[in-house]
């Protein structure tokens, strides 16, 4: 461990699974693990048990990413990404993946890794209800407000519609 790492106390609730580990130094995310066979259907989502609990330390959150290799050769990713574990849990971490093929059921077996959790810091905010908020250049423009969107054939002209940037 370096000087900036933090320290996570892991319950391993499957002793044939591997804790989280990540792949490569100086990655972000350490994978997580299937702990049972599941098959997902096109459209279907399941909440997938990974084996392991934690205890994260205050003031650190754990963020369940999708794994990026699964999403795109299968169509798998994580229907709430990402998913929250906060400190204060003790469950086991379960995923709740779905697949988002329209034609292949995706079958994924015990041990396959199927999502990343991602520790970081969390800052907590105190809110203050006010009247009025500050002007800002951006106002009370969402989505879309900032541009972006491909001129190809078949998209939106926002514009036209009366939103994005021009139609606004």
């Amino acid at each position: 461990m370096s000087a900036n790492d933090v320290t996570v106390q892991v319950r391993r609730l499957d002793q044939g699974l591997p804790l989280p580990e990540y792949a490569k130094p100086g990655d972000a995310g350490a994978d997580l693990y299937a702990a049972g066979d599941v098959t997902l259907a096109p459209g279907q989502r399941a909440l997938v048990p990974t084996g392991v609990a934690v205890a994260l330390p205050t003031g650190y959150v754990g963020l369940v990413h999708p794994r990026s290799g699964l999403a795109a050769r299968c169509g798998v990713t994580v229907l709430n990404a990402p998913g929250t574990v906060d400190a204060g849990y003790r469950g086991e971490i379960r995923v709740n993946l779905v697949n988002t093929d329209t034609t292949q059921p995706v079958t994924l077996l015990r041990g396959d890794r199927i999502a990343q959790l991602v520790v970081q810091r969390v800052e907590r905010a105190g809110f203050h209800e006010v009247d009025e908020l500050p002007a800002s250049e951006r106002g009370a423009a969402g989505h879309g407000s900032t541009g972006g969107f491909p001129q190809s054939t078949g998209s939106m002209n926002m514009a036209a519609t009366g939103h994005g940037k021009d139609g606004e």
